[in-house]
């Protein structure tokens, strides 16, 4: 019988050190059974989002010397980025590939949380599927305030407590958010403006928390190096919410400030579903299926062999 799988795509805050990025990344080159698809780190959100897919147990070893690595070199206290953040290792997000099922992901959350903080000292909020406190559900309402706020409400206010150690958050690594969610898919749209109230009235427009699309979360920040700002969105399900229409509400909005989209980046891992979905929309193809992509047809055929 084939051994459960799953995705896995923890985000470091460090954007802008090489050497540190490589450091970070390298437990998962090296550790059998973990398939490192992709690692990109981010100068203006000083970010580092890693996608991993293997078998949990070797996953969660490589995720706890990774961890360490990023506990000795990152302090919060220091960091500035323009993506929301509490921690050095800000999120690790566990999804169900093949062989398990989301509640066997919301359990190994659970375990993988208890276990982290015993080796590395860093607290541990839940979320997602295996939120503990249904108000912590959503990523966003965890991070109100960023870790600046957050390290001094999670020392006075019951609400704000970590789930696992606490109260309080580690002096230097802050805390840590793990879960159990779908695929997610990390979109994000460039504009042809400095002017970052464009981006971020776009952002509100979009996101559900402001009465948007249900399944996205957005913010606007700039894009200092690139002389733009960006929408950046999370599609947490991207079959309801395809990125095609999410690209054309944007799109749309940015007229009413008289600015255009310079691009859209998708970073990180996508499921071939989501790209697909969106050119059969722009192709305006009439029945397209997935099968009738020659490397997924063939895919599949290996795989009932």
């Amino acid at each position: 019988m084939a051994r459960a799988l799953i995705e896995c795509v923890p985000n470091f805050s460090e954007g802008r050190r090489p050497e540190v990025i490589e450091a970070i990344v390298e437990p998962f080159k090296k550790t059998a059974g973990v398939y490192l698809f992709d690692y990109r780190a981010d100068e203006d959100h000083n970010r580092l989002v890693v996608s991993l897919v293997g078998h949990p147990e070797e996953i969660q070893a490589s995720l706890i010397e990774a961890c360490k690595i990023a506990q000795k070199h990152i302090d919060m206290n220091t960091h500035q980025g323009a993506h929301p953040r509490i921690g050095a290792i800000d999120v690790i997000p566990f999804t169900p590939v093949s062989g398990i099922a989301m509640e066997e992901c919301v359990a190994l959350a659970h375990n993988f949380g208890e276990r982290y903080f015993k080796e590395t000292g860093i607290p541990v909020y839940y979320y997602e599927d295996a939120a503990k406190i249904p108000t912590r559900t959503r990523l966003e309402q965890i991070r109100k305030g960023q870790y600046e706020v957050l390290k001094e409400e999670a020392q006075t206010k019951p609400e704000r407590h970590p789930d696992v150690g606490g109260p309080g958050l580690h002096p230097t690594a802050g805390a840590s958010v793990i879960g159990a969610r779908k695929f997610l898919v990390a979109f994000n749209i460039n504009l042809n403006t400095t002017d970052v109230a464009v981006a971020k009235e776009i952002a509100k427009f979009m996101r559900a928390s402001s009465g948007g699309f249900c399944h996205v979360k957005g913010i606007g920040l700039s894009l200092e190096d690139k002389g733009m700002v960006q929408v950046s969105m999370n599609l947490v399900d991207y079959e309801k919410n395809s990125i095609y229409r999410v690209l054309e509400m944007a799109r749309m909005e940015a007229k009413r400030w008289g600015v255009s989209v310079a691009e859209t980046e998708i970073y990180g891992m996508v499921p071939a579903a989501a790209m697909l979905d969106s050119a059969s929309y722009y192709l305006q193809s009439n029945g397209f299926e997935t099968d009738q992509v020659l490397e997924l047809k063939l895919l599949q055929m290996m795989m009932e062999d």
